[in-house]
């Protein structure tokens, strides 16, 4: 097998169940290339080496006996530092929680070495995951695989770099703002942000906390498009109080040839806008699928006002995450939000406005939420898929800035707020629909992405459409410098 670093987990872990390949073997290769790569990277932030040394000699002996773990048996994996796994830290890069040490696994831990993984490492986030960088005072700062003076994104950010670095086989991460989906983009891999509900996220909360955050999901990260169909294989379940009266049971491929696809093109907003050479990118995307027999719309919309759709979004999405700030911090948004005219678009104005709903104005904001879902599911009675970008540039420079009102980006000769990209993220997270990330090129050098929305419940469709478009467009490209 050529590359063994880069090759998909699905590969690997054919070779490991033929006995061409030692699970042993496997993890010390990408332990050695962890060895190498990493101090450089600082993506890695927590490891178990011993652990997964001794756990790996038992696969290797459990396959001799003719037992087998599971579909990734074998497989080397790490996850994002805000998963729960016994005996490292979960700190969710803030002081407060250096010293808190999981007690047990997080439920996603538990179903990826249920089925026979081998997680060696976590991986490193922004603080309290509130940031489309990956720096922290507790672990510093993570620099791109493609140019260290830029950013793999966030807040899965460390989990997109051991990947795109070919330190790991599997990652997994998580989204609400596009925290799965632009690290895969920045980093040319791909992502899964899942259908809210299908994956557990128990285990992944600061310390204390048990209720599960609104909008928020889990879901695998990878080099390949394959293993993301793989790893939903093993991390779809029920979970929790109601585990037991429930499954999921996500249906079948809506297509499983790219002429078969209906496919929706949402390349520009004026809410957000997109480096053009990316929209270029993704329209060329459209003229492939358009020679491969699919039908493909570049003006098909769902039915909904799309500003009334991204207050919406904004509105919920700050709410979800209020309860994660200090009371401190929230009395000033109090305060604030007092004074705030409708108008005030500003980070700090919907950071304020949404983190101190009432609750009665909350639920009637659901109530507009579902009203939205519901012009989704529509829409997807005519379409499969939708293409969109997931941010408005390549890779960007590290921009510390702790005033996030101040933080621009340079899009096509203009100056635009740094949060201005929360629009694409919001498409999927908000009405709780499946989004894969997938690589789709390079500008200047740097790897950009799209993301394939489908209906609620679509995760394998989405999945095998960007496993069908990389045969005719090629998907993850190693980054100079790390091959083998």
């Amino acid at each position: 097998m050529e590359d063994i670093a880069f090759a998909s987990a699905t590969a690997l872990a054919g070779e490991i169940r033929a006995k061409r390949m030692g699970c042993l073997e496997l993890l010390d290769l990408y332990l050695k290339r962890a060895e190498t790569y990493n101090p450089a990277l600082n993506a890695i932030i927590a490891w178990q080496v011993e652990k997964a040394r001794e756990r790996a000699k038992a696969a290797d002996a459990a396959l001799a006996r003719g037992d087998s773990w599971g579909p990734l048996h074998g497989i080397p994996a790490t996850v994002k530092e805000a998963f729960d796994v016994a005996g490292l830290p979960t700190t969710f890069g803030n002081p407060v929680f250096a010293k808190n040490i999981a007690s047990r696994n997080s439920a996603l831990v538990d179903r990826l070495e249920g089925a026979g993984a081998i997680v060696y490492g976590k991986t490193n986030v922004p603080l309290m995951l509130l940031d489309s960088q990956t720096y922290n005072e507790v672990y510093g700062t993570t620099n791109s695989v493609w140019d260290a003076k830029r950013s793999p994104g966030g807040s899965s950010g460390g989990a997109a770099t051991v990947l795109a670095a070919g330190l790991v086989a599997l990652e997994a991460g998580s989204d609400i703002g596009g925290s799965l989906r632009n690290p895969a983009h920045y980093n040319g891999i791909y992502g899964h942000k899942t259908t809210t509900g299908t994956v557990s996220t128990r285990g992944h909360a600061p310390p204390g906390v048990v209720t599960p955050t609104d909008m928020f999901v889990a879901g695998p990260m990878a080099r390949h498009a394959e293993d993301l169909a793989l790893a939903m294989g093993v991390l779809a379940g029920p979970d929790g109080p109601g585990a037991a009266a429930w499954r999921v049971d996500l249906p079948p491929l809506r297509a499983n040839r790219l002429k078969d696809f209906r496919v929706a093109i949402w390349a520009r907003s004026p809410l957000s806008a997109v480096d053009d050479r990316i929209v270029d990118k993704l329209e060329a995307v459209g003229d492939v699928l358009r020679g491969a027999g699919a039908l493909v719309s570049d003006a098909s919309r769902p039915a909904f006002d799309v500003e009334y759709f991204h207050r919406t979004y904004l509105k919920l999405l700050r709410a979800a995450t209020s309860s994660r700030v200090p009371e401190e911090v929230f009395q000033a948004h109090l305060a604030l939000a007092a004074t705030l005219s409708p108008d005030d678009m500003t980070h700090r104005a919907n950071l304020a406005r949404g983190a101190t709903l009432r609750h009665r104005e909350w639920l009637q904001t659901n109530e507009i939420r579902m009203k939205l879902r519901l012009a989704w599911r529509d829409f997807f009675k005519d379409f499969d898929v939708v293409l969109a970008p997931i941010a408005a540039t390549p890779a960007f420079l590290h921009d510390q800035n702790p005033d996030r009102d101040k933080r621009v980006m340079r899009v096509n000769g203009k100056d635009v707020s740094y949060n201005d990209q929360l629009f694409w993220a919001g498409l999927a997270a908000m009405p709780y629909l499946p989004a894969t990330a997938a690589p789709i090129g390079f500008v200047e050098g740097l790897p950009v992405g799209m993301q394939i929305i489908g209906p609620e419940a679509g995760d394998y469709s989405t999945i095998e459409f960007a496993r069908l478009l990389a045969e005719e467009i090629g998907g993850f490209v190693p980054p100079p410098g790390y091959a083998q």
